[in-house]
């Protein structure tokens, strides 16, 4: 009987001193490799204060959208940028020489109306046409490439001319 009570007792106590990984580990967002994203090392207080405020980390994903404005809009069957989607992209460009370690990736898309086939490629000319923006604006090649999408990631649902205008984009995703 003594020999069960502390094969039991045991087990309790084994079982009891086993934690999860995660247990006690903060819940936060992970900033181990915050120099990787953000425009260089923040101390710990730039980046509790971050998280406390609940704005984005710099350089983020997040960040762009927030703070800039991630994507661009086209009219139909057009791969030409509009005056307020220059003016959007020189502000992107101005974020990127903030965070030059970064690289992104401009998606092209198209609504849809039109074959698979042609949306892809005129997909691929809306995020070229970004692309060729951004680089006149100085920022190297080397830190951007092109997707299309065509017609198969639409942002809105819907077969009506308020849908495929929000459809008819190009999108800068950071990397």
């Amino acid at each position: 009987m003594i020999f069960r009570t502390m094969l039991m007792l045991s087990v309790v106590l084994l079982l009891g001193a086993c934690t999860r990984p995660d247990d006690g580990a903060d819940s936060r967002v992970d900033v181990s490799n915050r120099e990787a994203i953000t425009a260089g090392p923040l101390t710990d207080a730039q980046v509790d204060e971050t998280l406390i405020s609940g704005s984005p980390l710099p350089g983020s994903q997040e960040d762009l959208v927030v703070n800039i404005g991630d994507r661009v809009f086209f009219g139909y069957d057009r791969y030409d940028l509009s005056s307020e989607a220059r003016s959007l992209l020189e502000m992107q460009a101005q974020w990127l020489s903030q965070h030059s370690h970064l690289t992104v990736t401009i998606e092209g898309h198209a609504d849809e109306r039109g074959t698979r086939e042609y949306n892809l490629a005129l997909g691929e000319r809306r995020a070229n046409s970004v692309r060729s923006y951004l680089l006149a604006l100085g920022v190297p090649a080397s830190r951007i490439s092109v997707i299309s999408y065509g017609k198969e990631r639409p942002s809105v649902l819907g077969s009506d001319p308020s849908a495929w205008a929000q459809n008819r984009r190009g999108v800068t995703v950071v990397d």
